[in-house]
């Protein structure tokens, strides 16, 4: 099964549709992005903005879902950043904070303890049940 992105006038995705492969196939039997975005053009609309996705990150970086951006310079679909101090990683296109999270000891893991982002002190802290 394909999945093919749906985006606004923003390069916002708006929706994320599964598409059989057999509606990918152009006249030799490739799979081609093309034609699954003429299928979904015919059901959605001729207007309609279309991306294919993945899941396996093997095209555009990161699978998308709604509220991902679509940039076309880097040909990736972004999350929403998560907090204003978040950097964006340009090899992943992922989001990471500015200090990396402390590891967590096997007496907090088997506590359930975990740790959160606080955006007030751009630190995280450690939330024990």
């Amino acid at each position: 099964m394909a999945h093919f992105a749906q985006l606004d006038e923003n390069n916002l995705v708006t929706q994320v549709i599964v598409v059989h492969n057999n509606e990918l196939l152009d006249s030799e039997g490739n799979e081609v992005e093309e034609v699954g975005i003429v299928f979904c053009k015919a059901l959605f609309g001729s207007s309609t903005v279309w991306k294919q996705t993945s899941y396996n990150g093997n095209m555009r970086k990161n699978f998308a879902g709604v509220d991902y951006s679509y940039d076309a310079g880097r040909d990736a679909f972004i999350p929403p950043q998560p907090y204003a101090s978040w950097v964006l990683d340009e090899t992943t296109c992922l989001w990471e904070a500015p200090v990396a999270r402390p590891d967590l000891t096997q007496d907090q893991i088997d506590a359930g303890s975990y740790y959160t982002w606080n955006e007030d002190t751009t630190s995280w802290d450690l939330v024990t049940p």
